[in-house]
């Protein structure tokens, strides 16, 4: 879960969400308490279903297999796309490294768009290699990045709090001889629930924890516990790492910056630090990039190996490699739509309609997860037997209404801002995007459902019972 947004989206969002002003940090906090509502309700359902497919696979058995497929489609399109999106601004974190330690033709080189383009690709197929080679080779290349991660991220919090925004000013004045502009933030719910709905997504990564619930040892305990741990001690370092910089770094500096140009916590953090201390910090942004892409493709290749092997989608998806036991087949495709998010981001020269798009398909998904918690036991009482987390149905109904109204409020507004955002094309918003996505993979869903039905297939059994382990 822990990923790099944490280095990009609460100051850039300065210029997504104008107005914001120094209301980040208290938006951030009101974002946690959604994704806490939406892991609470990812453990509830993983205790009882601890299968591969994860949001697939408990909507399906406790909601409605339409409504199954519905979430978790909208799941593996949005963080296949953002896939992408990772990738492709990873390089011009490489360029700050170069530009950093004054290698000037390498940075100049990786400003080129065949060059980024083609970083982007070779990295997201070196990680469906990753995948494909198996659980032993993805851990061992995962949990060393992951502790590198937060040792150098460390960084960027004990800098925060150990200098000031006087010490920023004073410093901004002796290398652009400048002062940090002046400023307030006329701050109203509008502008602070839309940031929140933005600020959200950087808390999404518990979900790619239970789509392999079938490889997992136990994972009817440590699924659940594995997400536990993912949302406090991640939404903490995120929340401090936040707080650090803008303890630093006056909010109207940020602003203006992100107005003009895309910036970054090792960017502003470049003002204080040494060019030595400056390189470590972009090196874990990079890190933390690098990091998200195995665990996503982990997780979206799952979901569509769930599909086929409940037969919703071509059957010849759920091949497993012969040697790895991987599903070849899935990983490969979920690096495709990875690589259109690349090029989709290159083209259109903005990557936050990624951004965007990952935003609404979680929200959907986060709020069906709720949704299911509340139909499991009339849809399927076995199963919410076997719920072995939080079992009281009195708070089960507690939080997943909470979450219901959380998320579906987040998704409003994030929606309405999509849609009244000014852009060049109406394909460069998100909602349209989804929308049109959605309804061609429904064609696929209900033409494989008619197959089965004329197989003499019992589909009303089928999603009654867990897939086979």
């Amino acid at each position: 879960m822990l990923g790099a947004s944490v280095y990009v989206v609460p100051f850039m969002i300065q210029r997504n969400v104008p107005g914001i002003g120094d209301w980040v940090l208290p938006a951030f906090l009101f974002a946690a308490v959604p994704a806490i509502l939406a892991a609470l309700a990812y453990s509830i359902l993983a205790s009882a279903m601890p299968r591969a497919g994860g949001s697939y696979v408990y909507a399906s058995r406790g909601l409605h297999p339409y409504l199954g497929f519905v979430a978790s489609f909208s799941q593996w399109f949005g963080l296949s796309i953002v896939i992408g999106v990772i990738a492709y601004i990873i390089v011009p974190f490489f360029r700050d490294i170069a530009v950093a330690l004054e290698w000037v033709r390498l940075a100049a080189l990786l400003e080129l768009g065949v060059v980024r383009v083609g970083l982007a690709l070779t990295m997201i197929w070196g990680f469906v290699g990753v995948n494909v080679m198996g659980a032993k080779f993805y851990q061992r290349t995962l949990i060393p990045l992951m502790f590198l991660m937060f040792a150098l991220g460390g960084i960027v919090i004990v800098t925060g709090f150990w200098f000031d925004q006087a010490d920023f000013a004073a410093a901004l004045l002796e290398r652009e001889q400048r002062s940090v502009p002046s400023g307030t933030a006329d701050i109203d719910i509008a502008t602070f629930l839309a940031a929140a709905a933005i600020l959200f997504a950087s808390f999404i990564g518990f979900d790619a924890i239970a789509q392999a619930g079938g490889e997992a040892k136990n994972p009817a305990r440590n699924l659940p516990l594995a997400i536990g741990i993912a949302i406090v001690t991640v939404g903490a370092y995120y929340f401090l790492f936040t707080a650090a910089v803008y303890h630093a770094v006056p909010w109207p500096f940020v602003a203006e910056e992100a107005i003009a140009k895309d910036i970054t916590a090792p960017g502003l953090f470049g003002y204080l630090l040494p060019s030595g201390w400056a390189v470590a910090i972009v090196a874990g942004a990079a890190i933390a990039l690098i990091n998200d892409l195995p665990a996503m493709l982990l997780a979206v290749s799952r979901l569509m190996f769930a599909w086929a092997e409940d037969g919703i989608f071509p059957r010849w998806i759920a091949g497993v490699h012969p040697r790895h036991h991987t599903p070849r087949a899935a990983i490969l495709l979920s690096g495709a739509m990875a690589s259109i998010g690349i090029l989709g981001s290159h083209f259109a020269g903005d990557f936050f309609l990624g951004i965007d798009i990952m935003v609404t398909s979680m929200l959907v998904n986060f709020l069906l997860m709720c949704v299911t918690v509340l139909t499991l036991p009339s849809r399927n009482p076995a199963l919410a037997d076997a719920v072995t987390v939080l079992r009281s149905r009195r708070w089960q109904r507690i939080l997943a209404i909470g979450g219901v109204i959380l998320l579906t409020g987040f998704l409003v507004i994030h929606i309405a801002k999509d849609l009244t955002t000014e852009t060049s094309a109406w394909y460069f918003h998100s909602t349209p995007v989804w929308f049109i996505v959605m309804a061609l993979a429904s064609v696929i869903y209900f033409r494989e459902l008619g197959k089965l039905k004329r197989e003499g297939v019992d589909v009303q059994a089928l999603f009654r019972q867990l897939p086979p382990e």
